[in-house]
């Protein structure tokens, strides 16, 4: 299982489900990503918190734990 913490930076990756319960899926899900959805990995901070990411148009930063319940091929 590969999650959206394992993506290199400039590497596009597409959603296949999201992980986690209640208020942090409702969280990930508000943000735009859903199922399907391409991810592209703009950058990673040195010690890879956060994860920076354009979806759906926009830029977007992750935590490291939020990153960690994205899984993605």
């Amino acid at each position: 299982m590969k999650t959206l913490r394992d993506a290199k930076i400039g590497e596009t990756v597409t959603a296949v489900r999201l992980h986690g319960e209640g208020a942090v899926r409702r969280r990930i899900m508000d943000m735009g990503i859903t199922k399907g959805v391409e991810i592209f990995v703009r950058k990673v901070a040195p010690l890879g918190d956060p994860v920076e990411v354009n979806v759906r148009g926009y830029e977007l930063s992750l935590r490291k734990a939020d990153a960690e319940m994205i899984e993605v091929v």
